[in-house]
């Protein structure tokens, strides 16, 4: 049986796994963790969007980090101190502003192909995630927002995606907890809700029971190939001294903010960059604040946040980007502005019990996932899907299952 490592047990390495597994081949995967979606994968804002998919490759995202670099509660906050790594992530983002509107377009396309593969296998597994098939509402105040967003939607639809616009009558019959005036908004019917953090460990059993060998707790040291077979190296995290080497006939490369370095031992560059992004849950304990949460998903384009209603009794905000290295601090001046934001949009709910959490998003310069081979054969890639990690992991896992099919004819 063909042997494949599948390194990072996220979203993208357990779906990967899976899409191998089911497909005949012999999977280990490794990560670092004691359990799967641990780390980007463990609290994001619960969207499967294709209505997010707008990449952030134009000269108004620009101006607004140039404007937002000194405010510490900003969307999007970029550390001034240099290096290499971030000055070369910017002029690639730079360098991909002419493929805005391809990317975008292509990004939504994908994203829709990928829904019937996430939702086929959950219903195959039976993985129980919150789920909640009750469309996403982008929200506008201002009109200079809403034009924009009438241009996203024309290349939305270019790649298939229905987004209709709404009035502010409309969006309060859509959500009616929804408090706050609004210029309107658009509303995509087709998009949905989650817990990734359920979802992953879901699909991550169901692959465990089809036979995956899922190595927790490791930390993978070295990943060498000569063309024809890989050498893992790794060692559990209480045995430090105790490595091991494993040979294998391929590998994917699945690890998030750390598939740079990876990339790198194995002769390939992939500059993913680390972009941190916050997130509250807030517990709805008191039946008040569970009728004054929102069903429905929303999306705030003038302060980068989302939401996502998860169960009965918790509510999920996320956003912001913060390119600050390998940093997972909680900053308070960062988790404030969700907390205001629910106040303000949802004053019936009582956030005196929130939980914050921060990840590091792995996203490429042109915000498109670095999909397939790598220099060698042997060697494939699933990584770098930004905030789209989610929404796009089932479709890219089954890519990378073909690449591996590919090879092995």
């Amino acid at each position: 049986m063909n042997q494949i490592a599948v390194i990072g047990g996220g979203i993208t390495g357990v779906t990967t796994a899976y899409a191998l597994i089911t497909r005949g081949y012999g999977v280990t995967l490794y990560d670092r963790n004691r359990y799967a979606a641990m780390e980007t994968s463990f609290a994001n804002g619960g969207q499967l969007s294709a209505s997010n998919a707008e990449v952030w490759n134009h000269w108004p995202m620009i101006f607004k980090g140039l404007k937002w670099m000194f405010r510490n509660d900003a969307p999007l906050l970029v550390n001034p101190k240099p290096s290499w790594h971030k000055f070369s992530w910017f002029l690639e983002f730079m360098a991909a502003i002419p493929q805005y509107q391809q990317n975008t377009t292509e990004t939504a396309r994908m994203a829709i192909e990928a829904r019937d593969y996430l939702f086929s296998w959950a219903e195959r597994e039976n993985v129980d995630f919150d789920v909640k098939r009750k469309g996403i509402l982008h929200i506008y105040r201002n009109r200079s927002g809403y034009r924009h967003a009438e241009k996203v939607s024309k290349l939305l639809a270019a790649g298939g995606l229905d987004r209709q616009p709404v009035t502010p009558e409309e969006m309060r019959a859509i959500e009616p907890t929804l408090a706050g005036e609004y210029y309107g908004g658009f509303f995509t019917e087709s998009d949905s809700t989650g817990d990734i953090h359920k979802f992953t460990n879901g699909l991550a059993a169901a692959a465990e029971r089809h036979g995956v060998r899922f190595c927790y707790n490791h930390t993978v040291e070295s990943v060498r190939t000569d063309g024809q077979r890989v050498h893992v190296t790794a060692y559990e995290n209480d045995l430090p001294d105790d490595r091991h080497t494993t040979e294998f006939e391929n590998v994917v490369i699945c690890a998030g903010t750390g598939s740079r370095d990876m990339a790198a031992q194995l002769g390939d560059r992939v500059n993913v960059y680390p972009v941190k992004g916050y997130s509250i849950t807030v517990d709805l304990s008191d039946q008040a604040s569970r009728e004054a949460a929102p069903e429905v998903s929303l999306l705030d384009d003038e302060t980068k946040l989302v939401s996502s209603r998860l169960g009965p009794d918790r509510f999920r905000v996320a956003g912001t980007a913060e390119f600050n290295g390998f940093n997972r601090d909680i900053r308070a001046d960062r988790i404030e502005p969700l907390v205001d934001w629910v106040n303000q949009c949802f004053p019936g709910v009582r956030t005196q019990h929130v939980v914050p959490w921060a990840g590091l998003r792995p996203m490429m310069p042109n915000m498109m996932p670095k999909v397939g081979r790598g220099k060698v054969a042997n060697v494939f890639y699933n990584t770098g899907h930004g905030h789209l990690g989610w929404t796009l992991s089932a479709l890219t896992a089954d890519w990378i299952a073909a690449a591996v099919d590919e090879r092995a004819q």
